[in-house]
């Protein structure tokens, strides 16, 4: 049995996942802040034997932990433009994609190898990643997150305030909060149905798939028929580094 361990550093948040073979068995989501003792503990607690580290910050804010893990695993690897993949892509600028969209892609392909699917990844921005069922990442959209949406409104607006998500929701706004909360949500709903929409009439044997940390919150909302997946970066990373490094003597 392989015992991995997967770790996704984003703009926001830090997770981290152990893999028994393809399962995952523990999950942790920290700040930057709590990332080294979480991701610590998990080591303590499930003695991995191998790792990959995707990451779409400054190398520098997490030297410390790659330091920690290579230490503590017998095979390390860090997921980038240049990694080999279980599929083929066709990004023509490698070394300004984001490694968290390959995972996304290759964890899409995995759970539906006869379908051409859509990660709609919903995070800091909204990223779309199509893989088609020849085993080929083609690319997609990249747009302004939900937080993103709500603080550029305020930076660029000088009239207009900061407004927190967590609060009353409707189409038809009553006053400025709930205009730019309504506008925020209800275009990015949209946004996600339509461009949705655009590939399902383009390509047949379609399939979409919701990630993110935002996912909770619009799952719900989208007229779409898409599943929702949280946790596939992680299995997409898992399934890269089986595919990279076997285990380990």
């Amino acid at each position: 049995m392989s015992v991995n361990l997967c770790i996704d550093w984003g703009n926001t948040s830090v997770k981290a996942g152990i893999f028994q073979d393809e399962r995952l068995v523990e999950f942790g989501n920290f700040s930057a802040d709590e990332a080294k003792k979480g991701i610590s503990d998990l080591i303590e607690n499930f003695t991995p034997v191998k790792a990959i580290f995707c990451s779409v910050v400054r190398a520098e804010h997490t030297n410390a932990i790659e330091e920690m893990v290579k230490g503590k695993v017998k095979a390390y690897m860090v997921l980038d433009g240049d990694s080999r993949l279980p599929i083929m892509s066709a990004y023509t600028a490698p070394e300004t994609l984001g490694a968290d969209r390959l995972a996304l892609s290759v964890g899409a392909w995995a759970l539906h190898t006869d379908k051409n699917t859509l990660v709609v990844n919903l995070g800091t921005c909204i990223t779309y990643n199509f893989t088609q069922k020849n085993k080929t990442f083609r690319g997609g959209a990249i747009s302004p997150g939900l937080q993103m949406r709500l603080k550029a409104m305020h930076e660029f607006a000088e009239k207009l305030p900061l407004v927190r998500v967590d609060g009353e929701l409707l189409l038809i706004g009553y006053d400025t909060q709930t205009c730019i909360r309504s506008g925020a949500v209800y275009g990015m709903v949209a946004e996600i149905d339509g461009i949705v929409n655009e590939y399902a009439s383009q390509y047949q044997d379609f399939n979409a798939v919701l990630t993110g940390g935002d996912a909770p919150f619009f799952a719900g909302k989208l007229k779409s028929k898409i599943f929702a997946d949280p946790q596939l970066l992680l299995r997409g990373l898992n399934l890269i580094l089986n595919h990279n490094v076997s285990i380990p003597r």
